[in-house]
């Protein structure tokens, strides 16, 4: 069928290209050593650079979701391709702190703009047509991004140089930049401007779908950062409880697509997500507890699966095409914050707790309250105004 054809053709070309925003982020841990060595940087500093990706994602996801609809979401995302090479381009050429901070924020802003509106077009492509299956395709891309980096970067600078590397993640980004001139808008989807408001019900439907989807984020994110000083208290050396942790960020490759095809095919995500978020906390609190290890986050990976793709159709499936972009801006913009405010809490439990599964049970408690969003979402859906 030549409209099947299309869609999965235009979905494989956002995958290709989203897969550059996770190589971009993971590579400046992946050349972390030699990146403080040549620039004299404290650990502080790198850990810096790592998150200032990231930051501009609280502040600019909402006005990227308008000016998206505003000026065709295409073309905005050309730009921010362009933005995250030259933010790459950037890094690769700093001398000092400031001059990498710069140049991480700026691929940062590019990133977020794409990352929204690639969402919104995946929707605009698949709504009513495996909804739920593309956005758990689409998302699959970020983990391979990041396996991606893991694997070769750090190979690559040590090979050549840091800089070599940081200028590989730029290039991945043109070569996105230049899949997106192939891309062609959905049929019945115009690439001109809209005005549309966001009402208020619709605002609201983007907060609480932003909030049980950072929830949920929040929480695997949690458990990533924190798994291997829990292992390494067992006894296991950091090496060793980095790749143990690691499995569940793998078996997502798997778990997530095949959750998203689950869910398209069953026509229950309510139930989805909230028995996976569930099934998820409960893995999670096992995590401590569960012996061997690699056992237990092999079904924290395996556990997260189900919940992704029904999470990303919420808002394509409850508002306008004309409001989605940005709706998606609201969505993102708590998803955000909700990153950003989880990871230190969490340490602080750690701390306060002193016990290194403190903060693993934190996560366990703010993956569940993933299905305290799904039902103020659903509420909000059924209501009017």
């Amino acid at each position: 069928m030549p409209g099947m054809a299309n869609r999965w053709t235009a979905l494989s070309l956002v995958f290709l290209t989203r897969t550059s925003m996770g190589f971009q982020f993971q590579s400046v841990a992946s050349v972390g050593p030699l990146l403080v060595a040549d620039l004299g940087l404290s650990y502080a500093q790198l850990g810096t650079l790592i998150g200032l990706y990231m930051l501009p994602g609280a502040f600019i996801a909402l006005p990227g979701g308008v000016i998206g609809q505003r000026f065709g979401e295409r073309r905005v995302v050309l730009v921010g391709l362009a933005l995250m090479v030259a933010g790459g381009l950037l890094t690769a050429n700093a001398a000092n702190f400031t001059t990498a901070a710069a140049g991480r924020l700026l691929s940062g802003v590019g990133a977020v703009a794409m990352n929204i509106l690639l969402t919104k077009l995946v929707a605009d492509w698949f709504m009513g047509k495996e909804l739920s299956t593309a956005m758990a395709a689409m998302l699959t891309s970020w983990p391979v991004g990041l396996g991606l980096a893991t694997a070769t970067l750090g190979g690559v600078a040590a090979g050549t140089s840091w800089r070599t590397a940081i200028v590989a993640t730029a290039l991945a980004a043109a070569l996105g930049l230049l899949l997106m001139l192939l891309y062609r808008n959905a049929p019945g989807v115009t690439a001109g401007p809209s005005r549309a408001a966001l009402p208020p019900r619709d605002l609201r439907l983007g907060i609480s779908a932003g909030f049980a989807w950072g929830c949920f984020n929040a929480s695997l994110v949690a458990i990533i950062a924190f798994g291997p000083g829990l292992l390494v208290a067992r006894g296991f050396a950091l090496g060793d409880a980095g790749r143990i942790v690691s499995l569940a960020i793998w078996l997502t490759m798997l778990s997530v697509p095949l959750g998203g095809l689950l869910t398209d095919k069953l026509g229950r995500p309510t139930l989805l997500i909230a028995a996976g978020s569930l099934l998820a906390a409960a893995a999670t609190l096992l995590t401590p507890i569960l012996s061997p290890p690699l056992l237990a986050f092999g079904l924290v990976g395996l556990a997260v699966g189900g919940p992704p793709g029904g999470l990303m159709a919420l808002l394509p499936k409850a508002l306008p095409a004309d409001r989605l972009a940005t709706g998606f801006g609201v969505f993102y913009t708590v998803f955000y914050v909700m990153m950003a405010l989880t990871q230190p809490a969490a340490g602080l439990v750690r701390d306060l707790a002193g016990d290194p599964a403190a903060p693993i049970a934190f996560a366990a408690a703010v993956m569940t309250a993933t299905v305290i969003g799904l039902a103020i979402f659903r509420r909000l859906e059924r209501s009017t105004t």
